[in-house]
């Protein structure tokens, strides 16, 4: 058994994982992907979700080619909205539409 002076915060365990994975500590990662329906509302949540958060950068991925437009047109209210709902600050988001890779293989 561990002595109780030697025990730590699972939070710090898993802010120490989640870094190794370069995404971020355990506040940011909560900041952006526990509040991302609140910050960017119902409907734009429906269509993007957060994959990745690296230094700062906020990769988004979307299902279709107008609402990757749509994000890249928000992206400063959205950084400010994370950064007000979560307290999570954004640097750039970057926006990726899902499946765009294994549609562009089917076409060769």
């Amino acid at each position: 058994m561990i002595p109780p002076s030697e025990l730590r915060p699972l939070s710090d365990g898993l802010s120490a994982v989640l870094g190794s994975l370069k995404g971020g500590d355990v506040r940011t990662v909560k900041g952006i992907f526990g509040t991302w329906d609140e910050a960017v509302g119902e409907v734009i949540a429906l269509h993007a979700r957060p994959v990745r958060i690296d230094r700062g950068v906020l990769t988004v991925e979307v299902d279709e080619p107008g609402w990757a437009t749509q994000l890249r047109f928000l992206e400063a209210e959205i950084r400010a909205r994370l950064e007000a709902v979560g307290g999570t600050v954004v640097d750039r988001i970057e926006v990726r539409v899902a499946g765009a890779r294994q549609r562009t293989r089917n076409r060769r």
